[in-house]
């Protein structure tokens, strides 16, 4: 079965897009077809993972809305393995349109289903909010991965992503669970160390062994339009997300 996971959490700087990118590269460089799509209107994945989005003819915003098929939007990354959906500004119109339409929580999942056999994972990198794009990736997934920094106040955003998956698995897709709480941006401090144990007390297995350190390469990669993998492998942030790849294998 392929997976689709959405990127989620409506708190921003939390390594929302460093995860999505980072983590389908690590699954395409394992010889795994990986289908990244950019649902943030920032469109900061689609620049990560390599791909000027200002030259992409065809976006997210056109096969969501039905404009064209889902299939023409796709592009290739510099990475084999990976293919992107890129985003641009114009996916802001995209969120007033939908919230005038019924049905407006179904338009990704009904888009999607004729490329879904040709990947076996579908990564969906959500805007920082939880408005009707964000649902959208909801609905469509099977799976939440909420990157949570391990910073104070980390656990009071969670809470609300939480509940509405929640809501959306009774009233929407039955489907969709959490797949995996990730704790980002750690530091070797006192407060770091408590969020993470605080974390794993009250998420448990929910909460990924592995943890993504504060990581210059991390920070520096998307500059150059690389994913960490490929932009400096052998740092400590390269190490965390193909530790993170391999993990998540173990929970298909």
């Amino acid at each position: 079965m392929t997976r689709i996971i959405a990127v989620a959490n409506q708190k921003g700087g939390v390594g929302k897009t460093t995860t999505a990118v980072n983590l389908a590269a690590c699954l395409a460089e394992m010889g795994i077809s990986v289908l990244l799509i950019d649902l943030d209107p920032q469109g900061n994945a689609s620049q990560a993972a390599g791909v000027d989005k200002h030259s992409v003819p065809t976006t997210i915003y056109q096969a969501l809305l039905g404009h064209v098929p889902i299939q023409n939007a796709i592009v290739a990354t510099p990475y084999e393995n990976l293919s992107l959906i890129a985003s641009t500004k114009d996916l802001v119109g995209a969120e007033i349109e939908l919230s005038a339409l019924d049905n407006r929580a179904f338009y990704l999942t009904t888009a999607l289903k004729p490329v879904i056999p040709q990947y076996k994972w579908i990564i969906v990198d959500s805007p920082p909010s939880l408005g009707v794009l964000t649902l959208n990736a909801l609905t469509a997934s099977n799976g939440v991965l909420a990157p949570l920094q391990c910073e104070y106040f980390a656990l009071e955003g969670l809470s609300e992503l939480l509940h509405t998956i929640i809501t959306v698995k009774r009233s929407l897709n039955n489907n969709v669970n959490i797949f995996g709480v990730l704790l980002t941006m750690f530091q070797h401090t006192l407060l770091s160390r408590q969020v993470v144990d605080d974390v794993r007390a009250h998420f448990m297995n929910d909460v990924f062994q592995t943890v993504i350190p504060r990581n210059v390469s991390l920070a520096e990669a998307p500059s150059y339009g690389m994913p960490v993998n490929h932009y400096s492998p052998k740092s400590t942030g390269a190490a965390a997300y193909k530790a993170l790849a391999k993990e998540v294998l173990t929970r298909e």
